[in-house]
């Protein structure tokens, strides 16, 4: 297993769960995974040639199907992620996360389609968009920030914190962050500030559902921490991840430390159980 496969498998694994991706056998060069398809109820088997990612991944076979699962929905998920993989794959670049988020997200609308028409449609998560970002007023804020953080982890001279808080608007959300800055020297000084909310409130009777992240140039980290509050399903709760860069690169081993923090963050401060 080369280091890119070992530091993407260990990411997904730490966003999904443990057991999402999991390898099996191995003959000659060729290394065999399950994969486990979030939401989709089907486990999905993977060739993965030793040369990865100079050489394209497979996914073979159906490995398994929930029982809720209707008739013929392992074999519609095996087709759509091969041809994921035909159009997000990229010679010499690692894509098994990209595949699996962008599998997810086809599997997601495939399925809001199917559903239009119904009640509770407009709850579709994946689908909410965020109005205009409002102008930030400190008297907005009615109580300030209370953060809970995680240990630090440190990689390769890397130092990563995360840090969680209740929120309920946008505006808290962002009256955090910047507060945050403003009143932590050592959180502003971070290379990176990865940050992610999801908050869910009601207006004139309806469901409303906000939700946005930033990378702070930590490219599609943001979007990764962002996924990790779905999975787990947390509301109300801005997650910022500061990292200290030592140096050294980390590949894609820094979002599974990214996501791990996260966690514990989460899970500190109440938002989610261990």
């Amino acid at each position: 297993m080369t280091d890119e496969l070992e530091n993407e498998i260990e990411a997904i694994n730490s966003i999904y769960g443990a057991d999402t991706i999991l390898k099996v056998s191995q003959l000659a060069a060729q290394n065999h995974y399950t994969l486990v398809i979030p939401q989709a109820d089907v486990t999905l088997r993977i060739l993965i040639p030793g040369q990865y990612p100079a050489t394209c991944l497979q996914f073979t076979t159906v490995d398994g199907v929930g029982p809720t699962a209707p008739k013929g929905f392992g074999s519609h998920v095996l087709f759509t992620a091969r041809r994921v993989v035909q159009s997000v794959y990229t010679p010499g670049q690692v894509c098994l996360f990209d595949v699996l988020q962008e599998l997810e997200q086809t599997l997601d609308h495939e399925s809001s389609t199917l559903r239009e028409g119904e009640a509770n449609v407009s709850n579709q998560l994946d689908d909410a968009q965020e109005p205009a970002s409002p102008t930030i007023n400190a008297s907005d804020a009615v109580l300030q920030p209370h953060w809970t953080l995680s240990t630090t982890v440190t990689e390769k001279k890397s130092s990563f914190l995360a840090r969680s808080c209740a929120v309920n608007t946008p505006v808290e959300a962002q009256f955090a962050f910047t507060q945050l800055l403003a009143t932590d020297k050592r959180a502003n000084k971070a290379t990176h500030n990865i940050s992610a909310y999801r908050i869910r409130t009601s207006a004139d009777g309806n469901r409303v559902v906000y939700q946005d992240c930033d990378d702070d140039g930590e490219t599609a980290a943001g979007a990764r921490l962002l996924k990790l509050l779905q999975i787990m399903d947390v509301w109300n709760v801005l997650v910022v991840v500061s990292r200290w860069y030592g140096g050294v690169k980390l590949g894609p081993a820094r979002f599974g430390i990214i996501n791990a923090v996260a966690r514990e963050a989460l899970v500190a401060g109440s938002f989610a159980k261990g």
